[in-house]
């Protein structure tokens, strides 16, 4: 409840706090969101905050670690895709003009879409804009990270506002929306 009521559906730009929550999104695959939701904090400790300049040092010793710690979800490929993901972000970063949130926002034209659904069963898994941006993700190098994945990412960091109408957070994000960043 308390993430809904403060973080799902707030639009996110910190470039940092993005590839943290497209991380988590894919340790999510196969699994429920609560499930990485009452692990985050220890996958904080785990990852070095998901500092991506720390993360992309990881070698075989870092990934052993990783697969004995108890408090996060223990899958070599996806602690693999976590990394070569921070080499990717680092990248990026350094190469193309702003960086990952640009290449993330662009896909929504740097502004969330604002959606007005009644009921939770009109909200799609995956639309053409998820689609689009899990392909050129793909085509970067990035893994875990298909349309359906996306899309729970784009309603995570706010690109998408997929509170239904009668949300009381639909209305805030709207809001939230519009601000400056």
């Amino acid at each position: 409840m308390d993430y809904h009521d403060s973080e799902w559906g707030v639009p996110e730009h910190d470039p940092r706090a993005l590839y943290e929550k497209l991380v988590l999104d894919g340790f999510q695959a196969g699994l429920s969101w609560i499930t990485i939701l009452r692990k985050r904090d220890s996958f904080r400790a785990a990852f070095d905050n998901f500092a991506p300049e720390k993360i992309a040092r990881y070698g075989s010793r870092d990934i052993n670690r990783l697969l004995k710690n108890e408090g996060i979800v223990r899958s070599r490929a996806k602690i693999e895709a976590a990394i070569r993901g921070a080499k990717l972000w680092l990248e990026i970063e350094e190469k193309e003009p702003g960086g990952f949130h640009d290449l993330i926002w662009k896909h929504v034209d740097g502004k969330p879409k604002q959606n007005r659904f009644r009921q939770r069963t009109q909200i799609p898994a995956q639309t053409e804009m998820s689609e689009d941006l899990a392909r050129e993700l793909k085509q970067r190098g990035f893994n875990f990270c298909g349309p359906v994945i996306v899309y729970a990412f784009a309603q995570a960091v706010g690109m998408v506002n997929d509170h239904v109408t009668t949300c009381f957070r639909h209305d805030e994000c709207e809001k939230l929306a519009g601000k400056k960043r």
